[in-house]
């Protein structure tokens, strides 16, 4: 049988008809009877796999019988793939907050000016006239601000100077004063005792430098004010301000504590600055 025969044959075969009955083996009487060709068959067969194929694919996309197909994942699953997500997300944002961080406290040590991320100009305070000065902080930091340790100097006088003689200082924390100023035992600074918990204030309007812990003094704040006067702030139980922040004569910056390796007691140590020039704040300040 050549190939024209054959196909000749199959497409005889496909025009042919047939009937498809169904008998009552009992009774020998027809029960369902139905004319068919190959062609049709195929049609009915091919439409009966389709409407399958989407019966079974909305069977498994809306109903719970999806979890059962295997490496799909169950809802605990994909509420920790969810959890995961957010964490890893925090954690970027946590890095990149730590990062800015470093770059700040990189910038102060170069004597720079801080970016004002803000972009918000304050009237009490010329930002393009502050100039930061490397300081002991007692900190982690105090390797590198060794080597500036012997350009600071001591004021002796108990005079005002007159560069900011007309300066109006703001009391830091109303109280009694257990350690004064002595150059002598080399405490550049007074520590004050106020009431529990009692509410510490900036000085004067400026930009905070630093505000972190150290293991001499706790948690402390550095505050930089006009004409190269620096504050600080010392054995606080909490800090309200982070670097860079912006502060007002008055506002409140932290809380009075006890932290710290050299603190004696609940109290403020605090230290005022300028020109790198230790000054007694008890000339300036009534406490």
């Amino acid at each position: 049988m050549n190939r024209k025969e054959l196909r000749k044959k199959i497409f005889q075969m496909l025009k042919d008809h047939y009937r498809l009955i169904i008998y009552n083996d009992s009774t020998i009487q027809t029960v369902f009877s139905i004319k068919l060709t190959p062609i049709k068959v195929a049609t009915l067969g091919s439409l009966g796999a389709i409407l399958l194929i989407l019966l079974t694919s909305v069977i498994i996309a809306y109903t719970p019988l999806r979890e059962n197909i295997p490496g799909y994942p169950d809802e605990k699953v994909r509420l920790q793939i969810i959890r995961n997500y957010l964490l890893v997300d925090s954690l970027e944002n946590e890095i990149k907050t730590r990062d800015a961080y470093f770059e700040k406290i990189r910038t102060l040590f170069a004597g720079e000016v801080l970016p004002d991320e803000s972009q918000i100009t304050d009237a009490g305070v010329k930002t393009q006239e502050v100039k930061f000065k490397s300081f002991n902080a007692d900190s982690v930091f105090q390797d590198k601000l060794q080597e500036e340790k012997q350009n600071l100097s001591i004021s002796n006088s108990q005079k005002r100077l007159p560069s900011i003689a007309n300066i109006h200082f703001f009391t830091p924390l109303r109280g009694m004063i257990t350690n004064k100023f002595n150059t002598k035992t080399e405490h550049l600074a007074v520590d004050v005792v106020g009431k529990l918990n009692a509410r510490i204030s900036s000085v004067l309007n400026g930009t905070v430098i630093f505000a972190g812990w150290t293991m001499e003094t706790g948690y402390s704040i550095y505050i930089q004010h006009e004409n190269n006067i620096i504050s600080a702030y010392k054995h606080n139980a909490e800090l309200l301000k982070d670097v860079g922040d912006k502060v007002k004569a008055g506002e409140v910056i932290a809380i009075m504590g006890n932290s710290g390796e050299l603190t004696t007691g609940p109290h403020l140590h605090f230290e005022l600055w300028h020109n790198g020039t230790a000054l007694d704040p008890e000339t300036y300040i009534d406490f």
